[in-house]
């Protein structure tokens, strides 16, 4: 395997640049949905007190998504939507979103990035904060589709006995999405 000559990128050259550029381009089309299935599967196990582990959590959404007509692209971000709990529980809904939007639409990148405070409607107030946390947000030309999201394909997915599809049943439908050109192809985006 080729190399850049540089040890500190200060020193790099236009051709060094040019390697890293093909072999992270390289590395994302072989590996890149891999690696987001992995962390996907990787939520299985642990039930948290729920009902399903997030791993089935996350499959519930995507069949409901999937069955209620969405196009492909909210489906794998209802499949998505939590992948972001087993690194980052606190601010899951940002790394989800992260995770989507070079490949999304700027309309499915706002649902998933608001889910998590959206979804404080069914909650909250069993926990001593304000249920209505997401009306910080009325007016914004998302807001309903949010708050449809949450209420269709989020607080509703917990049941045991679900007819739930199986995840190499979505799995075209991720590796379709991530083969899609970024939408902020800017070099920095790929080198760091």
């Amino acid at each position: 395997m080729q190399t850049v000559k540089f040890e500190h990128m200060v020193d790099g050259t236009p051709e060094d640049y040019d390697l890293i550029g093909r072999e992270l381009a390289d590395h994302k089309a072989n590996h890149l949905t891999d690696h987001i299935l992995g962390t996907l599967k990787a939520m299985a196990g642990p039930l948290l007190g729920y009902q399903v582990d997030r791993f089935q959590h996350c499959l519930q959404s995507a069949t409901r998504a999937l069955r209620n007509g969405e196009d492909n692209e909210m489906v794998v971000a209802a499949l998505l939507h939590d992948v972001g709990d087993p690194i980052a529980p606190e601010n899951h809904s940002a790394v989800a979103a992260d995770i989507l939007r070079p490949y999304v639409s700027d309309r499915t990148h706002w649902i998933i990035r608001h889910h998590g405070l959206f979804q404080g409607y069914y909650y909250f107030h069993h926990l001593g904060a304000d249920r209505d946390a997401r009306e910080a947000f009325r007016g914004h030309e998302w807001f309903d589709d949010c708050a449809a999201f949450c209420e269709e394909y989020d607080q509703n997915c917990f049941e045991r006995n679900h007819d739930t599809m199986a995840l190499e049943e979505f799995e075209p439908m991720v590796r379709d999405l991530f083969s899609r050109d970024s939408r902020f192809p800017l070099p920095h985006t790929t080198l760091v």
